[in-house]
């Protein structure tokens, strides 16, 4: 019952809302029907009617408020707001629109492309109407943004290098070559399926699921890890090192010998996958600050610098996401394609062109 009454305050908070901004529209003026009318099916009802005048014209709004709206959400809304504009009738004036605190970026395109109406509270809304076409587009609401995010962070991430657009997975294999918990996996697959990322057969506990838009997911990743926060990255300078190969079979060395894990990766591993650049000025790779690292980079004769860099490492605690799908290339470990073409992203100078160029040739989506 709680849920109810909070859902309640949350739906009645949205329209309200909405009727505000409606209301400082230029030149507009919007009142809210009383009572919640019924449709042909009894337990039909909108969650509000808005009579709006706008730009000389005479409109009706029925909306259905809902908490968040992903693409999935706004697909299953749509037949029955459709629904309910074919009985209520008044043909091109009647518009139907979904209201929610927080839209995806997605499901606003959705509704675009299906002339219907949206509002969000953080202040976006389109209206579709002959004569008054209203298009507001305003940032994505915080608690949207964070709720995205989290998919592309810790453990979440590690389920994203796992899925393979080739294959079908269940939770329980998912997560073991994930390496998380089958609840961690479970949360991340509905989050995706939400996004209608991936696609779903069979039941529980046997239901399955494969990546069906590859490219849409890591443009996504993309715009996540280069709005985020860079990680933490070191910088050394180390004697001896104008020979990438040699310097780079010594540190694999040093490395196994102090028991630390690595992986190479932005240009160092990317030029081992798909050549782009043809000199490179530093050698970069992904571990963990400990002090196993620090005897073994003592023994590379590494000093620590705030510039003149010939070595980096982006620390990497508490981490697999990072190592899993590690490829062995001659004397060196590599990070995963994938992950070397986020790590690009935030290099600097022409590695974003590398990451590009890695992206076509190697990871092909």
């Amino acid at each position: 019952m709680a849920f109810a009454v909070d859902w309640q305050a949350t739906e009645k908070t949205v329209v309200d809302k909405l009727l505000k901004t409606l209301q400082e529209l230029p030149a507009a003026d919007a009142h809210l029907q009383s009572g919640q009318r019924s449709f042909s099916n009894a337990r039909s009802r909108i969650d509000a009617e808005i009579d709006l005048r706008i730009s000389n014209q005479n409109l009706t709004l029925l909306v259905e408020a809902k908490k968040s709206l992903f693409p999935r959400d706004a697909r299953e809304a749509l037949w029955q707001l459709r629904e309910y504009a074919s009985q209520f009738g008044g043909g091109d004036h009647v518009i139907p629109l979904l209201a929610a605190e927080s839209i995806s970026p997605g499901s606003k395109e959705f509704l675009r492309r299906e002339n219907v109406g949206y509002f969000e509270m953080g202040g976006s809304l389109f209206i579709p109407a002959p004569g008054a076409y209203v298009l507001i587009d305003k940032p994505v609401p915080r608690n949207l943004a964070r709720s995205v995010s989290t998919v592309f962070k810790g453990k979440r991430s590690q389920v994203l290098r796992v899925l393979d657009p080739q294959h079908w997975f269940s939770v329980k294999a998912l997560s073991e070559a994930a390496r998380v918990s089958p609840a961690t996996a479970s949360e991340t697959l509905i989050m995706l399926e939400r996004f209608e990322w991936l696609a779903a057969r069979g039941q529980d506990p046997s239901k399955e699921r494969q990546l069906t838009a590859p490219r849409a997911l890591l443009d996504e990743w993309k715009k996540q890890v280069l709005a985020g926060i860079k990680p933490k990255t070191r910088r050394y300078y180390v004697p001896n090192a104008t020979n990438e190969d040699t310097f780079i079979g010594r540190m694999d060395t040093a490395f196994a010998e102090a028991g630390v894990e690595y992986v190479l990766t932005q240009e160092s591993a990317g030029r081992r996958y798909a050549p782009f650049l043809s000199s490179l000025s530093r050698v970069s790779c992904r571990g963990a600050s400990t002090r196993s690292a620090g005897n073994a980079l003592s023994r590379l004769g590494a000093r620590e610098v705030s510039e003149g860099a010939n070595f980096t490492m982006i620390e990497t605690l508490a981490e697999e996401g990072p190592f899993l799908f590690e490829e062995r290339h001659g004397a060196a470990w590599l990070a995963s394609p994938v992950q070397v073409y986020l790590d690009l992203l935030i290099a600097g100078g022409r590695a974003q062109e590398a990451a590009e160029h890695l992206r076509k040739e190697r990871i092909s989506f």
